[in-house]
């Protein structure tokens, strides 16, 4: 039978040997990928059908879009000669310009008049319900039957210029499907009805999830009714409005078929450029160009938003 080493020998020869390392576990464990499969095979399962969506139809065309457009029609050398192209474009700067003015006025639209109808709605009052249900409506109008039915709101003859004219404010009607502030603002008035009630959804939800302790207390503080709404209810909503204001700017950036069909190509916007360039001017590469400076300028606002809300964040703090 072996001897047993003493405890200061055993003691002086761990020592000597250093601390026993575990071997480092791997990611899918000790029976590998197979296993992990086994394991969680409902989660791959249900996992699956997203992660093929959003590899073949949203990561592979944004890599081919930024790919085409660094390279010259039909080869496979690099050039920055598409971009060259449609920068120097009036028009490309007109869509440029439009876009952001669109998207500046119409989301400012919509956020206020969604947290309006918000906050109404998530006061108790007979016939909520029904009211709730009537908001929603314009969600289920298809876009091209909304932008034909906001002609007769803001075309020549429209009822904005009867109004306008009833209440004295214009002598004489305004064109408003122009190129300009006007022209932005029809757009936007357009896209304001069709997607305001996604909005209410949104801040609806957030509003609904304040305890209503936090209100009892303010009131029991002495709180009037704009403090509790600027000290409470917008920091306590601010997931819910960054929410709302990120969708809603990302689809604004996006507009195409409003601005079609309210002025065609009187107001060009970024989409309506890059369809343009794709099935009118048959240049894949500068539409790719102009869609890869369209992603650009979302991802810009997204970035901005973000490091905004947590400066806020850090100074409320």
């Amino acid at each position: 039978m072996a001897k047993q080493p003493a405890a200061p020998e055993l003691a002086r020869a761990q020592a000597i040997a250093g601390p026993r390392v575990a071997p480092a576990p791997t990611v899918w464990g000790a029976g590998g990928f197979p296993r992990f499969v086994r394991k969680h095979w409902l989660d791959v399962v249900m996992v699956t059908p997203l992660f093929a969506y959003i590899l073949f139809f949203m990561l592979i065309p944004v890599v081919q879009s930024i790919y085409l457009s660094f390279v010259h029609q039909g080869t496979h050398s690099l050039t920055l000669a598409n971009y060259d192209d449609i920068i120097h474009r009036s028009q490309f700067k007109d869509a440029v310009v439009n876009t952001i003015g669109i998207t500046v006025i119409g989301v400012t639209m919509e956020m206020v008049a969604g947290m309006i109808i918000a906050l109404m709605l998530a006061r108790g009052f007979h016939g909520r319900g029904i009211f709730r249900s009537v908001v929603l409506v314009p969600l289920g109008v298809p876009t091209l039957v909304a932008g034909a039915a906001m002609l007769y709101f803001v075309g020549f003859n429209g009822y904005l210029n009867e109004v306008l004219l009833d209440l004295h404010i214009i002598d004489v009607p305004i064109y408003w499907q122009q190129s300009g502030i006007r022209g932005m603002f029809a757009i936007a008035i357009a896209d304001l009805w069709k997607t305001t009630p996604l909005v209410v959804l949104i801040l609806l939800a957030g509003l609904e999830a304040i305890p209503g302790d936090i209100y009892e207390a303010a009131s029991i503080d002495g709180a009037s009714g704009w403090q509790k709404f600027w000290n409470h209810t917008i920091p306590l909503l601010m997931p819910a409005i960054t929410m709302a204001l990120i969708l809603r700017a990302i689809d604004a950036f996006r507009i195409f078929d409003i601005a079609l069909i309210l002025a065609g190509q009187t107001i060009p916007v970024m989409s309506w450029f890059v369809y343009s360039e794709y099935r009118l001017a048959d240049s894949t590469n500068t539409a790719a160009a102009a869609a890869v400076i369209l992603l650009l300028m979302i991802m810009v606002f997204v970035v901005g938003y973000f490091l905004l809300v947590a400066r806020r964040t850090e100074d409320l703090q």
